[in-house]
């Protein structure tokens, strides 16, 4: 029983490094310009977040890390109004810092939006409205 657990407390410590870092629903409407260019956006500022790269002698999986990393510069830059954050370089000792821009919705205004069309009489009389993808 008790090399069962000694087996096994190192699995949950590894696994426990994760949990509680989700994209959260404003993180959501934020999107990653990792190739885009920026130069049109608006600067807000700089994002820097990090999380363990290593766990006591072990390294994290570098994929597990940098999408980690992500998650937490697309979540912080959505507080500062941002819709957009881009990698100002590359992860060093589990940290990274992000631009954070406001490059404006990829969807229409409501300004250049077509006004909507009556659907045809036999629906019932409903309105169809068009959608942007984004």
């Amino acid at each position: 029983m008790r090399k069962t657990l000694l087996l096994l407390a190192p699995v949950l410590l590894l696994g426990a490094c994760t949990w509680g870092i989700t994209l959260n629903d404003a993180g959501k409407q934020v999107r990653t310009a990792w190739n885009s260019d920026v130069s049109q956006c608006r600067d807000l500022g700089k994002v820097t977040v990090s999380v363990m790269e290593r766990v006591g002698p072990v390294d994290r999986n570098d994929i597990k890390v940098r999408d980690e990393l992500e998650v937490m510069a697309r979540n912080e830059a959505a507080k500062m109004g941002a819709d957009t954050v881009k990698p100002l370089g590359e992860p060093v000792d589990g940290e990274q810092a992000w631009g954070a821009y406001q490059c404006g919705s990829a969807r229409a205004s409501s300004a250049t939006r077509p006004a909507a069309q009556p659907a045809p009489a036999s629906s019932g009389g409903l309105q169809t409205y068009p959608i942007s993808g984004g």
